[in-house]
């Protein structure tokens, strides 16, 4: 197996473990693994598993990264295809100067921003593994739907070795579209939901669902359009808009642990419904999803779970 390790500038602020966390979600989740200095997960470029190693050297103020790629075959245009990956995935060039310069004038706002300081907006790295976090996630628990998606990775994600125990990559459409509803049910899933992401792994090696065209079109439009699909709603499609489109001033309204962790942070003694949460929130704006995040990592420091 071939290797090479080359350095990535990120724009700061930023901190590789926040932003980790922030991506990861729950200290079970198997894709995304994180041992305290070094992000590792295996990526799918050009059609091999290849395991990429990341790791931060400098400050939050003046920060590099250093990656280590290895595969066999390990070639230019998938160093390539990493670096793109990685950069959308970690947010690199995310310029958050907008949001730490209102952070700076609002003390409840500066507080929070100070705290979680480098954390970037990370995104699933392509759209289908977006939908199959949203679709594994309804109406569960964060921590179950994470137990699943470990389970699908497992079973249908490509591995890096043939060697039994081998960490795998996010299965691709070309690797669920063929399936039946039964294998979905013996991981535990729905049939409904197994039959929904089967539907779209179809749909998208089709050409019938393309992330060029959804990131072209404003959030209500790209709205309307996520909410056309099969067992796709609106808590799913405004998840969708946060973590794969990357549209930071989307919080889903519908999320019961978003929800939970704003009321807990503005100390309100009634929980929020959607509504509620955008009338808090206005102030502001356009930070909603950057908040949801910080808001993640809050609950998860007061879990003792950031390490």
């Amino acid at each position: 197996m071939g290797s090479i390790t080359f350095t990535l500038n990120p724009l700061p602020p930023f901190r590789l473990d926040l932003t980790v966390w922030v991506l990861r979600r729950r200290p079970d989740n198997l894709l995304d693994r994180w041992d305290g200095s070094t992000y590792k997960r295996v990526l799918v470029l050009r059609n091999v598993a290849t395991l990429a190693a990341v790791r931060q050297s400098g400050s939050t103020v003046s920060p590099q990264l250093h990656v280590t790629l290895s595969a066999s075959p390990l070639t230019a245009e998938m160093t390539r295809e990493a670096t793109a990956t990685l950069e959308l995935m970690l947010g690199l060039q995310s310029d958050l100067s907008g949001f730490y310069k209102l952070a700076a004038h609002d003390a409840k706002l500066g507080a929070l921003a100070e705290r979680f300081q480098g954390v970037k907006p990370p995104r699933f790295p392509t759209i289908f593994e977006g939908f199959v976090n949203a679709i594994a996630c309804q109406q569960l628990t964060l921590t179950f739907g994470i137990q699943l998606i470990n389970r699908l990775v497992g079973a249908f994600g490509l591995p890096l070795t043939s060697k039994e125990g081998a960490p795998h990559g996010f299965p691709r459409p070309e690797d669920v579209a063929g399936l039946e509803p039964e294998a979905f049910r013996a991981l535990g899933f729905s049939r409904r939901k197994g039959e929904t992401m089967i539907g779209l792994a179809r749909t998208m090696l089709d050409g019938g669902l393309r992330v060029e065209e959804l990131e072209a079109l404003d959030d209500v439009s790209a709205l309307r359009s996520l909410c056309a699909l099969k067992g796709i709603g609106r808590w799913s499609a405004e998840y969708l808009l946060l973590r794969t489109l990357g549209r930071t001033n989307v919080f889903p309204g519908d999320d019961v642990g978003g929800q939970r962790n704003l009321q807990r942070w503005l100390q309100l003694p009634d929980p929020l419904d959607y509504d509620g949460i955008w009338q808090h929130l206005i102030r502001w704006q356009p930070y909603g999803g950057l908040i949801y995040f910080q808001l993640l990592l809050d609950r998860l420091n007061e879990a003792g779970q950031l390490s």
